[in-house]
């Protein structure tokens, strides 16, 4: 009674265009070549094997330098903030082959931010600053400065 059902409901769906009968389409066809089942000879079938190889292998290889120029600019980020190192970055950049350097998008950012600090530290830079602070900032900042030193003479020369 069960087979019964089972074969009934079995027909009933593979009627409907679902696919049920997917048993009988085996014991029919009876190849189990998979060249044939895709319509193409076995040359065909065994050069398309090989490009979908290759294929896998070059998105592979671009998923492996992408993950390892992510690794790269996190390995940057916590150099530049002074963070703790990973362990795993490290790993990705080695399995990439250590050939791995910063995206160029982010070389040009990184190299722009590296200029604008260099210019802050120089003393065009302190001077471009100055203009942009107000006198009487200029002016506590120098009284400020001069007791500082005052006091640290002071306390160094017993005679003054």
């Amino acid at each position: 009674m069960a087979f019964f059902m089972k074969t009934m409901i079995s027909n009933q769906v593979k009627n409907l265009g679902f696919g049920g009968g997917s048993e009988e389409k085996k014991e029919e066809g009876g190849t189990s070549d998979p060249a044939a089942a895709q319509g193409m000879t076995r040359e065909e079938y065994e050069e398309y094997q090989k490009q979908m190889i290759e294929e896998k292998m070059e998105r592979d290889a671009a998923f492996t330098q992408k993950k390892a120029e992510r690794a790269c600019v996190r390995v940057h980020l916590r150099e530049k903030y002074r963070l703790p190192k990973s362990e795993m970055d490290e790993n990705q950049i080695q399995m990439a082959g250590d050939d791995v350097d910063l995206p160029e998008d982010l070389r040009k950012m990184v190299d722009e931010d590296q200029e604008e600090e260099e210019d802050k530290d120089s003393i065009l830079g302190q001077l471009q600053n100055l203009q942009n602070m107000d006198l009487d900032t200029i002016k506590e900042k120098a009284q400020a400065t001069f007791t500082e030193m005052k006091q640290t003479a002071e306390q160094k020369c017993s005679v003054m």
